[in-house]
């Protein structure tokens, strides 16, 4: 790319002019503010060590360099410390000549390293998923396609909590209010039943605790000798010791779970690799808590209970067995961590887990390394912020969560009523209106949560996501279905897309901004795989797709007079549609031919 061109080129420009070349990493190369003239800006204070000169006159010296050994670089001006360069058209045509073909432009081949293994999603089965989740879905989904885009290999891994007293809880709850039901009885999900019963089981809980604080007890003691709580530790012993009745009801229960989460996966186009499931790792984490003890870098309190003391880390003692003997969620973790490892081998285990959960991931690495597994190393925890709806926080155990299949509902029908109003969409059939819908409603929802910084906390507002005119994922998917009209159009009056006559052709400015946004693409594939960023795909493509709707207004398309231009834009028009295309497809977004 000319960024390279340009740094090679200013390093020798400073070992002729100034008797020194300059180090790679000095030459600060950035694209041209949109107030000032350029394409490109060379920051020129770092180098007036080596020319002992003014800013200005050492960027004039430069800039005179760059144009006499560049044909690439056809002009400059500067202005302070700033060398802005003009970049010749040839430069910009013969770059969409040789990318605007390309269905996968940006994209890196894939390589031969290990892969990278990245969970997410990883419910509990003890209700349905919801908006919570569905943040962490769509960040692990996106980080996932978008590595797979830089040329890694990727393994997409879901890790159930299907074990632990929050599922006993709802479990002993069925068994004592359930009457029988199943999801078929109920006429309902499986997950939303459960859920039901986790909620149930806290509004009895709370009365409980309630009687005992009147009985004289604090909160704290009644909180811990409420029956309810005390039953449901009893059904995890059980479980543990494997007591069929209690084994039997958490499978069926977690059977109708699973048949909800599906649904909504499949709704929501989410799929894994692999699944683990914590009953089948928690094994194995108590068997490296033996290690552990066995090693002397885990110890055990009079109680029974066994500790890692991080103190000498900055961190302080860390549970890993219950007094009981029954496992907590680290131990689950270490056996999961291990699991991966011999599975895959990973350079690195990515955890898409919300930022309240930071503490724990640096305790994991920790311990893992006390045990002498230095793989523990290659651990990413990647940490994103909460989100809420305009009315506030959700709570699971009040029931005040908002299903992530409600939320899809309540966004097919925003969809549904946005376009009917607009009155765009009336040659559409039943059919095609409701395909439609399904994916301007995903499109809302899954670009809405992924433009924002995944570690800035976040307020999800449906009606807003699905405005055709914002920043939004509906208008990106608009402007596609635009591009793909003006093609078909031209296609229609028989314009066949032909090469330009570069010696003769110069670009209109709008043409020049798409050129130069195009161009950046396969660095912010770079950066946003880097970074494990999809907002930076996404304020990406709301960019390009902004600029396009500026150039579509400004300058005719299909109906421009010179064949030439002609041609070029309806080129470039293809080509943006197709960086689009691939751009929301790894967000996860589909994009329409037709709106």
């Amino acid at each position: 790319m000319i960024e390279k061109l340009l740094t090679q080129t200013i390093v020798r420009a400073t070992a002729k002019l100034y008797g020194r070349e300059v180090a790679n990493e000095l030459v600060q190369v950035q694209k041209t503010r949109p107030e000032f003239e350029g394409d490109f800006t060379v920051v020129v204070f770092p180098l007036l060590r080596l020319s002992h000169k003014s800013p200005e006159q050492t960027a004039e010296e430069l800039g005179d360099f760059l144009v006499e050994h560049l044909v690439e670089v056809e002009a400059f001006n500067v202005i302070k410390g700033f060398l802005n360069l003009v970049i010749a058209d040839a430069y910009w045509l013969d770059f969409f000549e040789t990318a605007a073909g390309q269905a996968h432009f940006g994209f890196s081949e894939p390589g031969d390293s290990d892969p990278v293994v990245v969970e997410f999603s990883s419910p509990n089965t003890n209700k349905p998923l919801h908006l919570g989740h569905v943040r962490n879905i769509l960040l692990g989904w996106s980080v996932s396609e978008i590595l797979k885009s830089a040329g890694r290999k990727v393994v997409k891994v879901n890790l159930v909590n299907d074990r632990g007293i929050h599922i006993c809880k709802s479990m002993l709850a069925w068994q004592k209010w359930g009457e029988g039901k199943t999801p078929e009885k109920a006429g309902m999900k499986g997950d939303k039943l459960v859920g039901d019963f986790y909620v149930k089981f806290d509004k009895e809980y709370k009365k409980e605790i309630e009687t005992l604080i009147q009985q004289g007890l604090s909160k704290e003691e009644a909180a811990q000798q409420a029956p309810l709580l005390l039953e449901a530790k009893q059904m995890l012993r059980g479980w543990e010791e494997g007591d069929e009745n209690v084994r039997k009801l958490w499978a069926d229960m977690n059977g109708w779970v699973y048949d909800g989460f599906d649904v909504t996966y499949k709704r929501m186009g989410i799929e894994f690799d692999k699944t683990y499931y914590e009953s089948d790792t928690y094994l194995l984490g108590k068997a490296i808590v033996e290690e552990g003890l066995e090693k002397g870098v885990f110890f055990k309190k009079e109680d029974g209970s066994v500790w890692c003391d991080l103190s000498d880390e900055g961190l302080d003692e860390k549970l890993l067995l219950r007094a009981d003997g029954t496992s907590v969620y680290m131990t689950q973790d270490l056996g999961t961590a291990q699991l991966r490892y011999d599975d895959y081998h990973p350079s690195e285990l990515v955890y898409v887990v919300g930022n309240e959960q930071n503490y724990h991931f640096d305790v994991l690495k920790l311990v893992l390394k006390k045990t002498g597994r230095l793989w523990a190393e290659n651990i990413r925890h990647l940490s994103y912020g909460m989100v809420e709806l305009p009315h506030g926080r959700m709570k699971s155990r009040e029931g005040t969560v908002v299903d992530a299949d409600d939320l899809m509902d309540e966004m097919f029908e925003t969809a549904r009523k946005t376009t009917e109003e607009l009155g765009k969409f009336d040659d559409f059939s039943p059919e095609e209106s409701k395909q439609l819908y399904h994916i301007l409603s995903q499109g809302a929802l899954k670009y809405f949560i992924l433009k924002v910084d995944p570690k800035k906390n976040m307020t999800f507002n449906p009606e807003e996501s699905i405005d055709f005119n914002g920043h939004t994922g509906p208008f990106i998917q608009y402007t596609h279905a635009r591009i793909k009209s003006v093609l078909r159009k031209a296609a229609a009056a028989g314009i066949e897309i032909r090469e330009v006559d570069k010696t003769a052709f110069s670009t209109e400015p709008k043409e020049k901004d798409l050129l130069r946004l195009l161009h950046e693409f396969p660095q912010i594939l770079l950066q946003a795989a880097e970074n494990m960023s999809p907002a930076m795909i996404a304020n990406f493509v709301y960019e390009l797709a902004r600029e396009f709707n500026q150039f579509y207004h400004e300058l005719p398309i299909a109906k421009e007079p010179d064949t030439q231009k002609r041609n070029f834009r309806l080129g470039l028009s293809a080509f943006v549609g197709t960086v689009i295309r691939s751009s929301m497809g790894l967000l996860g977004i589909q994009v329409p031919d037709r709106m």
